[in-house]
């Protein structure tokens, strides 16, 4: 197409040309003819552009890529993230994103316990790639793939080894403008750090503990689950998935049960249902339950049944925010009951006021047990202070002190962390 243009182009030049010059030599003409030369330059270059143009629309290179918000996601975990961002516009069909977050933490922290070693280390804590894929307008792709503590090697010593894990892969098909189906390895939707736990989305260097012991983020699953929104104020996620797999061995103690879709046993399915309410502007209520029959996944005939029950709450008035979850499990039979584990419970309140863009601070009060009918003291609490600045939206440095009580017996941390965070 260009090609053809421009050679026109070239004829309509060289007929035109002599005319032109031969009208020139006419004095009573020359002024007319200057202007006709003035116009025939500008007409050439419109053409011009439009040939670059026709060229490029059809070579497909600048087609603008349309978006429009997708009304099945509303996950109410923390707009901003980049799985928010990604999968709340729709690029053209085939289009595939890739992006990624990461956080690398400075702990310096003394252990009050006599005979306890301190922490004084720094980690590149997650390294996460993503990649989505857009098939049709109705059916999508989506996925992670996480690096723990920068290195993979093994381990003799029972220190940490590192890990490479996929923390998502599943596919999304549209019922409806309101309704969607998921299937593969999804994230568990209860709390907020769960599912939105990008380093700029949250105040706090470290995950809080209530979403890593009660509720065990990052919590993955495999499994299929329909999500949506009705009456304009209401989201929900319903998912059949695998479950928890505890033991005696670790106190029955929920995050140990986690297997990440590894071989994960299926005997015994578990159900989460979130529902929540966002009628109010700046406003979220919300709660989720889940349900397992067996949480050892029939390896212990002295246990039984699970219950998560958990509800969270956030309130954004201007440059104030308030964040609030509470999480319980009751585990049936006599095995949790033996070492007081049939309840596990936790709460957290976190207080934030964002100064500009850039600059916020936050307190968070904070409490958790594995063991709450243990019959002894088996509780933690711990209070944060800090600060989050964002030189740009999507990059955070983060500073916070903490001041923990522990059990006896167990090692009891007070401190500070300095993080850096990212997502694109």
């Amino acid at each position: 197409m260009k090609s053809k243009t421009r050679t026109a182009l070239v004829s309509a030049t060289l007929l035109i040309g002599p005319l032109l010059a031969s009208a020139a030599e006419s004095d009573p003409l020359k002024e007319e003819i200057e202007n006709l030369k003035s116009q025939n330059k500008i007409i050439m270059e419109r053409l011009e552009a439009t040939a670059d143009m026709l060229e490029s629309l059809q070579s497909g290179q600048s087609r603008p890529a349309t978006t429009t918000e997708v009304t099945h996601d509303h996950s109410m975990a923390g707009k901003g993230a980049l799985r928010d961002r990604t999968f709340g516009v729709h690029g053209t069909r085939g289009s595939t994103t890739i992006g990624a977050y990461g956080e690398m933490h400075y702990n310096n922290l003394k252990n009050k316990k006599a005979g306890g070693s301190d922490k004084k280390e720094m980690d590149f804590h997650r390294f996460i790639l993503f990649m989505g894929h857009e098939f049709n307008e109705k059916t999508r792709f989506w996925s992670e793939l996480e690096v723990e503590h920068a290195v993979i090697k093994d381990t003799d010593d029972g220190s940490n080894g590192g890990e490479v894990a996929i923390e998502q892969a599943f596919l999304e098909f549209d019922l409806t403008a309101d309704t969607a189906v998921r299937a593969g390895i999804m994230l568990i939707p209860v709390g907020f750090i769960n599912e939105t736990h990008e380093p700029p989305t949250f105040y706090g260097v470290e995950r809080n503990n209530v979403e890593k012991y009660i509720l065990p983020t990052t919590w993955r699953e495999g499994g299929t689950g329909l999500t949506g929104r009705f009456a304009n104020s209401f989201s929900y996620d319903v998912v059949l998935h695998t479950g928890l797999q505890t033991s005696a061995s670790n106190n029955y103690a929920v995050r140990k049960g986690r297997k990440g879709v590894s071989n994960a046993p299926a005997s015994d399915l578990a159900m989460t249902a979130r529902l929540n309410w966002i009628g109010v502007p700046g406003l979220v209520l919300g709660a989720a339950i889940q349900r397992q029959s067996d949480i050892t996944q029939g390896t212990d005939s002295t246990a039984g049944a699970a219950t998560l029950v958990s509800a969270h709450a956030a309130w954004q008035i201007s440059r104030f925010t308030l964040r609030s979850v509470y999480a319980s499990w009751n585990l049936n039979g006599s095995g949790p009951a033996s070492v007081g584990a049939d309840k596990q419970s936790g709460w957290y309140v976190e207080p934030s006021w964002k100064f500009s863009p850039q600059f916020g601070i936050f307190a968070r009060s904070s409490s958790w047990d594995n063991r709450v009918n243990s019959g002894s003291d088996t509780s933690y609490s711990q209070v944060d202070v800090g600060f989050n600045y964002w030189p740009h939206e999507d990059v955070v440095i983060k500073f916070d002190y903490q001041d923990q009580k522990a059990p006896a017996g167990a090692n009891e941390y007070d401190g500070f962390n300095v993080g850096l965070g990212y997502q694109f």
